[in-house]
């Protein structure tokens, strides 16, 4: 669909790294690219970009936004309590 995909939010812009639609799930993918460890920081973000992806691109029939976060290191102790809860 897009790379550094603009998003625009209550008159505030936010920009995607990646986007894509797997024809298959019938959904949109998110993909959000850093260059540093994880950070619990991240996990809300994505959440923000798959939310806003869902109540401005998707249409009747799609799936729910699949967000992907790819970062250079893992804690996996952190990323675990910093996902936690999440779909």
């Amino acid at each position: 669909v897009g790379r550094q995909m603009q998003l625009e939010v209550n008159g505030n812009d936010f920009y995607v790294d990646l986007v894509f639609y797997h024809l298959q799930l019938r959904c949109f993918v998110v993909i959000d690219l850093k260059v540093v460890p994880f950070q619990p920081e991240f996990a809300g973000q994505i959440n923000f970009y798959c939310s806003v992806v869902d109540d401005v691109m998707r249409k009747p029939g799609d799936g729910p936004t699949i967000g992907l976060l790819l970062c250079k290191g893992k804690d996996r102790v952190v990323a675990e309590y910093a996902l936690r809860g999440m779909t």
